[in-house]
């Protein structure tokens, strides 16, 4: 079980603490509740929310698109004719999409846009590759609607940062057109488990653990019964020839940042427009602290930069 730290790292703002502290207490109660059912163990992370504050002039609407529910974020004068497609984290089994709206419309408002957050169906129940094709299937309906391939941005953090990924690597698989961008938090790739800093940054990621992620592959690649190396379960063993523009961010302190920087140089090897960035001390999916800690802001408002080059 990962030891949280105990401060937070110099050159960090107090309020970032927020997130870390969220975290430990999770990790706290993981620790310490034997029988943690799936229902409680979703309840908690659906508190992800917390270290977000409410944007403003932002509403939301609930529907179904293509066959998967999700949470529409609308900020005021977005352009409706632009779409985020969010894909929420928690390893394909926890989070949702009332955890990570209030996340989304930060990113929407920042970018001038509009999100959809889904609720895709998640593992144990429903293993790879069904997270993958509810992406899918969402994105042809927005397609279909009439909203341009090009004008759709998907982006997810955690796992939900592998479906972002994932999702253009299926479309291309099926002929079908790619999203304009693709932007990726903190993202969960190496279905493995052999990443170093899995072993190097053990001591200051508050949450991330290899036990607590060899319960979340279990449950997503069927107890073994899917390859590891499967592309769409791991992208680090996909092609990426033709990929969209690609953003990937990640903090230093966490556990998984060695999934941002091998993705990041898998896909500029291929000659894909690729844009890293790595923040200093900031914990797994640093954005949640968008409206709160200057950091994530800082990183949206880059984000709206490069989205808009």
């Amino acid at each position: 079980m990962t030891t949280a730290p105990s401060a937070r790292p110099p050159g960090t703002s107090a309020e970032s603490e927020a997130l870390r502290a969220l975290y430990a207490d999770w990790t706290e109660l993981i620790a310490t509740t034997p029988g943690l059912t799936p229902r409680l163990f979703r309840s908690i992370f659906d508190e992800w929310h917390q270290p977000t504050r409410e944007p403003e002039d932002v509403t939301y609407r609930e529907e179904t698109v293509g066959g998967v529910p999700g949470i529409w974020t609308l900020p005021a004068g977005a352009d409706t004719a632009k779409v985020l497609l969010y894909t929420h984290g928690g390893g394909f089994a926890v989070g949702s999409a009332a955890s990570h709206r209030k996340l989304a419309a930060h990113v929407a408002k920042a970018l001038g846009v509009t999100a959809l957050v889904l609720d895709y169906r998640r593992a144990p129940e429903h293993p790879h590759p069904a997270q993958v094709e509810d992406g899918v299937s969402a994105f042809t309906a927005l397609v279909e609607r009439g909203v341009a391939p090009a004008d759709i941005t998907t982006i997810g953090d955690s796992a939900g940062g592998n479906l972002a990924i994932a999702i253009p690597l299926a479309l291309r698989e099926q002929g079908l057109p790619l999203p304009g961008h693709v932007i990726a938090f903190s993202p969960w790739l190496d279905m493995e488990n052999s990443g170093e800093t899995l072993v190097t940054n053990d001591a200051t990621d508050a949450l991330i653990s290899v036990p607590l992620l060899e319960g979340m592959i279990a449950g997503v690649l069927a107890d073994g019964a899917i390859d590891p190396k499967t592309p769409l379960a791991n992208p680090l063993y996909a092609d990426f020839t033709g990929f969209p523009r690609l953003y990937v961010n990640a903090g230093s302190a966490e556990s998984l940042v060695d999934n941002a920087t091998r993705v990041a140089a898998k896909a500029e090897a291929a000659g894909i427009d690729v844009t890293l960035s790595i923040a200093e001390g900031m914990q797994h999916v640093f954005p949640f602290l968008a409206g709160t800690a200057p950091e994530a802001d800082a990183e949206l408002a880059a984000i709206a930069k490069w989205h808009l080059s």
